[in-house]
């Protein structure tokens, strides 16, 4: 291999050789190809040293190991099993190990780097398990995302990390963005909202379903996470009722289940909240309809095939004839 640093690559090494086979001095060839002329002495006598077969992979011209030949203060084969045998067994970290093997905490390191266990395996990951409902409303994702309030532009933008004793008392607190997303389409409702509380949810749903219903959308199945403002919900529970609407909870511990929104507040922090620079949070809540306009007209979709989600929403009201 060649080490990050070298000043040459096998093909300049190789120059520098036949530069001094042609005539030239080793003197003469380090300056030609930018090196030192001890370098340049270096690569010729590893080239002249060299066995045919090695010339011609040039195998000769490759750096060398810097690992000392022999290594006397090197610990004992029998007490690096050991330590290998403590990891596999107990999966402790080098610490643990070291007391209870009786080595340095450095040395147990090295002799697991060695080995190639001082980390864990990497557990193979999950393979995704995607689905789409085959029309619009046949499922819509519901979940909300918490952003702080400010009332300037915060260290993220300034790098001022300073703060004055009126701005610490304020207290000026959070709000929370309720946000619906259609499986089948990916048309998003949002709002912001101060709270998370039952009648915020369920007076957001109400309006979330008008929204898909003036888009030519009949909702008919609702799914959300196990928060309490969704499992125990009795207003929720009765506006789905009369709707006739089925509520779904996902499995404990499965955000994946609800992935299509999940990945949707990921856009929406990216995109809205940090992707502007804001004097206050009250200017980014009036970006936040102009920007979900954005994301259901214009912009495009990965899933979709580079398309918007409004071009998934078939006309039924036939509102474009």
């Amino acid at each position: 291999g060649l080490h990050r640093n070298a000043r040459l690559g096998l093909a300049g090494r190789r120059a520098l050789v036949a530069d001094v086979e042609r005539g030239c001095s080793c003197r003469q060839a380090a300056r030609r190809r930018g090196v030192s002329p001890t370098t340049a002495c270096k690569w010729w006598r590893r080239w002249s040293e060299a066995p045919a077969a090695q010339r011609r992979s040039l195998e000769c011209l490759e750096d060398r190991s810097s690992r000392p030949h022999r290594c006397p203060r090197l610990l004992p084969v029998v007490e690096q099993q050991r330590i290998c045998a403590a990891r596999r067994r107990s999966g402790w970290g080098p610490r643990l190990i070291a007391g209870e093997t009786g080595h340095a905490h450095a040395t147990v390191w090295r002799a697991l780097r060695r080995e190639g266990i001082s980390r864990p395996p990497k557990q193979p990951r999950e393979q995704p398990r995607r689905y789409e409902w085959p029309c619009p409303g046949d499922l819509l994702h519901i979940d909300s995302k918490r952003f702080a309030r400010f009332t300037r532009p915060g260290h993220a933008v300034t790098g001022d990390r300073h703060r004055t004793g009126g701005e610490k008392r304020l207290r000026i607190g959070y709000e929370w963005v309720h946000s619906l997303v259609d499986d089948h389409s990916r048309l998003a409702y949002s709002e912001l909202h101060r709270d998370e509380r039952a009648a915020t949810v369920t007076g957001f749903v109400e309006r979330g379903l008008a929204f898909y219903a003036a888009h030519g959308i009949e909702s008919q199945r609702l799914l959300s996470d196990n928060a309490f403002v969704y499992r125990r919900n009795r207003s929720l529970r009765e506006l789905l009722a009369d709707k006739g609407i089925r509520h779904l909870l996902i499995p404990i511990r499965r955000p994946q289940v609800n992935g299509k929104v999940e990945r949707y507040q990921q856009t929406l922090k990216r995109e809205w909240a940090l992707g502007q620079t804001y004097r206050s949070s009250d200017h980014r809540a009036r970006a936040l309809s102009h920007w979900l306009g954005y994301y259901n007209e214009r912009r495009p979709h990965s899933s979709l095939g580079g398309r918007s989600p409004i071009s998934r929403v078939h006309n039924l009201p036939r509102q474009d004839i």
